[in-house]
């Protein structure tokens, strides 16, 4: 069912009940405006898949009434969808300029860049469309130029706040627009969509600045050379690590494509200060005092193919972590990467290292670039809305979020806990929930987008836990009978040479299997396939208790 063609509708595609591949719908009468296309990294369950996206259909069958999409800001859960987006909808992108930066890289990569109509916007910037107009705020994030958006509506003010906290002392003195906040709120504000994080931490969110006193601290004790990993995006912690370096008299090299990347646009735009001279290349850094060098990395998240988790193995070409090395991780482990950056925090120790890890408070080392609790609420008070939607969590972070806006004064039914495709329709300023659109996950793999399904993903799960066996059968077409005895292939199921004996049964099961039905005068291959992995299957599971993928594979000849 789709969303009415009157009214004010509000829904998610993506971000609720999950970190990761953020979508949101806003859509008064026959206007779609889009907030952000995120995507996320697959789980362990997901095998083969690449990246997560969302579920577009909605949005394709609906493409005519797209005016735009607005980017809150650059993280990759809020921008990793756009290039597969865009090849199914060609609609303008509205976005700041640091965020066009990062949204460039991916189109030039998709080879999409030509093709995309890019508008620049920032706090001051209003975009009128037929029914609906657009203005923005200032808010303070982990990464420069971060922008919440008011939709202003006929029937009233929609606020999306984008990702936030409240840092009072911004590195990038990029300060929160508190004073605009207030005013947004005194206009009105129908309904609130704000960003739930950390909604189950309480007190507000540590500043920056703290994190670059640790970090000057550790570079002034460090012995040899210092290695960071950090988030290639956080552009305030990687100016700080620049700090450190001129402090200590120290080169800076980067390793890592998408820190070498995004560091590369955040110079060109502007947004990080880095003195002549001070990069180097990787392959200068053994020309040095190992004392004269600070390496900026990515791999943080213990990614197994990036530069922090090759350096802990010593496979990074022309790049040693010694002893006596100082490695800094500066970020906190997002939940369900805490096994593999553990991994690598022990091939570190294993290197002789001196490992600086553990969550933020411990090490002061990682600050969250989310509000907690007092700054939610303060959100909250300055909005004063009508209505509120609790978005980007974890259904229990949802409910946290929900009982903050009770405390500071949300009536108690006007705040709705929605999942992914649940459409929020506001007519007469009175809002329901009764509805939903399509919405779900598409996967991405290699090149193909959307074309690896649960059957596709219960088949490699299947290969992956009790491998398949391969019987190849040669019929005479004109005798209709088999022309010799059928030749199995194991893999990943059993070794073939330790199973001799189950081989030949299993070879003689089907020899027997196939001359019955063939006696029976059936010749359909459809249904000798059936009977051979049906009796097949009931038989291995007997003597293995495993379920391998049985394939049978018929010759005519």
């Amino acid at each position: 069912m789709g969303t009415k063609n009157n009214g004010l509708s509000i829904f998610a595609l993506g971000g609720i009940n999950e970190i990761g591949k953020n979508m949101y719908v806003v859509q008064y009468a026959d206007e779609i405006i889009i907030i952000d296309c995120g995507a996320k990294f697959p789980d362990e369950s997901l095998l083969g898949i690449d990246l997560i996206i969302p579920d577009l259909t909605y949005l394709v069958e609906n493409k005519e009434k797209i005016k735009a999409m607005i980017v809150t800001h650059g993280h990759e859960d809020h921008i990793g969808g756009i290039p597969y987006f865009l090849k199914k909808l060609n609609v303008p992108i509205y976005a700041t300029k640091f965020t066009l930066g990062l949204i460039e890289l991916k189109l030039t990569e998709h080879k999409l860049l030509r093709e995309t109509e890019l508008k620049s916007i920032d706090d001051q910037s209003r975009i009128q469309f037929d029914e609906m107009s657009l203005s923005f705020f200032k808010t303070s994030h982990s990464i420069p130029d971060c922008l919440g958006i008011v939709f202003h509506t006929p029937e009233g003010n929609v606020v999306h706040t984008g990702d936030f906290k409240f840092d009072l002392t911004p590195v990038n003195n990029q300060y929160s627009d508190i004073h605009k906040m207030a005013e947004i709120g005194q206009q009105g504000v129908l309904l609130l969509l704000s960003e739930s994080t950390n909604a189950e931490r309480s007190g507000s969110t540590p500043t920056e600045r703290r994190v670059g006193d640790h970090i000057d601290e550790a570079f002034m004790k460090a012995k040899r050379k210092v290695i960071i990993s950090t988030f290639a995006s956080n552009v305030n912690r990687v100016q700080q690590v620049v700090s450190a370096a001129l402090k200590t008299n120290r080169k800076l090299a980067l390793l890592g494509r998408s820190m070498v990347n995004v560091i590369d646009v955040a110079i060109k735009r502007g947004y990080l200060q880095v003195p002549e001279g001070m990069l180097i290349e990787p392959h200068q850094i053994n020309a040095l005092p190992p004392e004269q060098v600070a390496i900026l990395c990515t791999g943080s998240q213990g990614e197994p193919l990036a530069a922090l988790a090759r350096l802990s193995t010593s496979s990074f070409r022309g790049v040693e972590i010694l002893p006596e090395d100082t490695v800094i991780l500066a970020a906190s482990p997002i939940p369900g990467n805490e096994r593999n950056v553990s991994r690598i925090i022990d091939n570190l120790f294993q290197l002789g290292a001196h490992v600086i890890y553990g969550s933020g408070s411990s090490t002061g080392m990682h600050v969250s670039g989310h509000g907690y609790q007092e700054d939610l609420k303060l959100m909250l008070t300055l909005m004063k809305p009508t209505y509120f939607i609790p978005i980007h969590g974890e259904f229990r972070m949802l409910h946290h979020h929900r009982q903050l806006a009770e405390s500071v004064g949300v009536r108690k039914n006007h705040t709705f806990i929605i999942n992914n495709g649940d459409v929020v329709d506001i007519e007469n300023k009175e809002a329901r929930q009764t509805r939903k659109i399509p919405s779900g996950n598409t996967y991405v793999d290699g090149i193909g987008v959307g074309d690896v399904g649960e059957i596709v993903l219960r088949d490699r799960k299947q290969l992956s836990e009790d491998g398949m066996i391969v019987i190849v059968l040669t019929i005479s077409k004109s005798e209709r009978k088999m022309i010799s005895r059928p030749d199995t292939i194991s893999r990943g199921f059993v070794y073939a040479r330790d199973s001799e004996d189950l081989l030949r049964k299993v070879n003689h099961l089907v020899e027997k299997n196939v001359n019955d039905l063939l006696a029976e005068d059936i010749h359909q291959w459809n249904v000798l396939k059936q009977n051979i992995k049906k009796s097949l299957g009931q038989y291995l599971f007997e003597k293995t208790k495993r379920k391998p993928m049985i394939l049978p594979i018929i010759i005519e000849v």
